[in-house]
């Protein structure tokens, strides 16, 4: 694979002509099927029920997950993308109906406000990075409208993600992050839920060659699960 990654970058290149294609298998990854619309009550909902309380499911692998897919492909802007690595995928629910949906996947590999926060090395951070499950969605459905909801959701989701996590793959995250797109939102939920910010990408993304800004800055936010989550990452 080493080989042909470079055979395809030098004909890329223009260094060398490689002859035509005879034959492309299908490749599931890059194929992947949109997931279906699938139509739920959207009737308002305004307040939490009286004797009622928030649930939370996790639903990877769970006959809600397609549900799930649907509803973050629908309704988040940035609409439904399998996740990378690592991954775990929570709804909420009020009285048996939906009000949200977030995922957690492995963390992004490397960005230099969050390292330095942390204050590892390259080599603790290589070893370590599988420690920090990274929010890649979060979602509050359109017609939910409750106040400080994104807040509880997201205090719910703290409390039992390294639990979620180690059951599922053999070891605990001790630090979440995420980004927030400084051109539509500031960030309130994660700020009244104690996230911490740390800074701001520089916009270029992880495979930039040319040092310059090509994409929307987005604001860092991590939240430590532990007090001695520094000590644990930089083992």
């Amino acid at each position: 694979m080493v080989c042909r990654s470079l055979l395809l970058h030098l004909n890329r290149s223009g260094y060398i002509t490689l002859p035509p294609i005879k034959f492309r298998p299908n490749n599931p990854l890059a194929n992947r099927k949109k997931p279906d619309n699938i139509a739920i009550d959207t009737t308002p909902i305004i307040q939490i029920p009286k004797n009622k309380e928030i649930e939370i499911c996790q639903v990877r692998r769970t006959p809600s997950e397609n549900l799930f897919n649907s509803l973050i492909d629908q309704y988040h802007y940035l609409g439904y993308v399998y996740p990378i690595g690592e991954y775990l995928k929570y709804m909420f629910f009020i009285d048996d109906r939906p009000v949200g949906c977030i995922t957690f996947s492995s963390a992004v590999r490397h960005i230099k406000c969050r390292d330095e926060f942390i204050g590892w090395s390259k080599t603790q951070r290589e070893s370590n990075l599988h420690l920090i499950a990274y929010n890649t969605r979060f979602l509050i459905l359109p017609w939910v409208s409750i106040y400080c909801l994104a807040s509880q959701l997201l205090s719910k989701v703290i409390k039992r993600i390294s639990d979620d996590w180690t059951t599922y793959f053999n070891h605990p995250v001790y630090y979440l992050e995420t980004f927030v797109d400084t051109q539509r939102f500031v960030g309130t939920c994660y700020k009244a839920s104690n996230w911490q910010y740390l800074g701001k990408t520089t916009g270029r993304g992880k495979n930039d060659h040319t040092n310059k800004q090509n994409r929307s800055l987005k604001a860092v936010w991590g939240y430590p699960l532990v007090d001695n989550f520094r000590e644990l990452l930089k083992k």
